[in-house]
Order: C-alpha cells, then structure tokens, then sequence
C-alpha cells in the first residue's frame, strides 16, 4: 500500500491527499510529529519536508513530483488535461497556487495568530494539555510580532500577504462564474493544487482532516468572512464533497518518523 508521510494541516500534504483520493488509490496516512523523527525522513528522502510518498521501494518528496509520479504510473483518472494549451495552463496555474497561495496563505494566518489568542489556541489538537494551551494564549501580540519578524513574517509582510490573497481569490471567483472548474467540464491538477493549499486560507467543513470540530470551517478573518469570495469557496466545498474521502477512509498510523520541519 501507498504510504504517505504527512502533516495533518500541511497545505502541500493535502494536496497530496486530494490527487490520491481523486485517482482512487489506498494510502496509508503516517503523521509526523515533532521529535527524532526527522533523521529517519532525511535517511528515506535526503530532505526534511512533508510530503513524501512511498511506494514500494520508490520513494518521492515534494508535492509537485509526486503528483506527476503518480500520473505516470497511475493513469486512470489523468490530472493533466490533453489539449496543449490546457495543458499548459494546468500546469502555470499549479505552480502559481504553489508559489502564491501555498505562500501568502501562510503569512496570513501568522498574522491572525498573533491578533487573536482564541483563534491561535483554537487549532490546537484536542488533546494539547491546558497548560501548553494556556501557554500558547499568554504569548504576547508584540513577542509574536518580533518573532514573525525574525522568520519573514513581519506586520508590513503579513498585511501584502493578505492583499495579495484577496486578489488571487476574487480572481478564482471570477474564473469560476461560469466553468465548474479551473479549466474547463472536468477537474485537473490545478484544481486539487488550489483547493488543498487553500486550507491555510479556511478549513474544510466535514470529516476530511483530523482536527478539532470547533475549527472546522474556520479561517483568515477578513478572507473567510466576506461575500466577495462566496463563489470561491462554494466551489471547493463542492470538490470536496466529490472527490475527497472522509478521514475514516484512509489509516493513520503514528509510527516513525517522528520529527519533520514541516514544508
């Protein structure tokens, strides 16, 4: 069987889950947690980040690598559309959803960490001890925001992240008026790009990650509260009802490696 080294809220990792659920393969889920582990992933991969996709003896790292993998040796449902320019544009418009959702969307929710203490402890796991919990609601707005600093997520580059994102979705609003999906009648692999790293953005409502329920559905404020975007989101919401399995479908197993830096 498939297995898949993950983060349960890797943007990247998602989608992942969503091209195997879409081309109908088993996989097994290994969740990577903070710890020795990440020796035993840097052994199998010769890097550190999720997601990595074992197959066999093959082993591929990299979000963009495994999907063409898997559209090499599993054909049944392509990803890649057979026009040229379809094609063509499948393929720009991955890449940019990498470079430009899967980014920013990250910024942005540093920001709305650092803003809001009931927002920032409420991703975490149910079964995070109250102290850690308590802990992580105490950090101070300003700490965080010299911290972000630090790592390139400064105040003036979460602001741009958030601007930027509301472009990006209102032009996938646009896109979606009048096409069911990104290119054209059927899905492709732009669309399982788009809406996996989107989840920074809002989470799924329904049985599709493992989280706690009263996260569900939840995300940016400013991006997942405004109408602007309904169409944006209706149209993931749906993918996911098509396409992918709920979480009891997939086995999660929480063997090494234990430590990752996560993408």
């Amino acid at each position: 069987m498939l297995e898949l080294y993950q983060f349960e809220l890797s943007q990247y990792s998602e989608k992942v889950r969503f091209i195997l659920d879409y081309k109908g393969l088993e996989y097994r889920k290994i969740e990577v947690t903070p710890g020795v582990g990440q020796i035993e992933i840097f052994k199998m991969s010769g890097q550190s980040k999720v997601p990595v996709l074992k197959d066999g003896d093959t082993v591929i790292s990299d979000s963009t690598a495994i999907a063409m993998y898997l559209e090499r040796k599993y054909p049944d449902k392509p990803l890649l559309p057979q026009g040229n320019r379809e094609r063509g544009l499948c393929l720009m418009m991955e890449e940019w959803a990498d470079e430009s959702i899967g980014v920013k969307s990250r910024k942005a929710l540093y920001g709305a960490f650092s803003q809001n203490q009931s927002f920032r402890t409420s991703f975490l796991p149910n079964e995070t001890p109250d102290l850690l919990k308590n802990l992580v609601s105490a950090l101070p707005p300003e700490l965080l925001k010299v911290l972000g600093t630090g790592v390139g997520f400064s105040p003036e580059s979460v602001k741009d992240a958030k601007d930027d994102l509301k472009q990006d979705l209102e032009a996938l609003s646009l896109i979606l008026l009048d096409s069911p999906y990104l290119l054209g009648n059927s899905p492709c692999l732009a669309d399982f790009a788009v809406a996996g790293l989107s989840i920074t953005i809002k989470l799924p409502n329904g049985p599709y990650l493992n989280v706690p329920e009263n996260v569900k559905g939840k995300g940016i404020p400013g991006l997942v509260d405004s109408g602007l975007y309904e169409t944006f989101f209706d149209w993931r919401d749906r993918l996911y009802q098509d396409y992918r399995k709920p979480i009891s479908a997939t086995t999660t197993s929480n063997s090494l490696p234990k430590s990752i830096n996560i993408d």
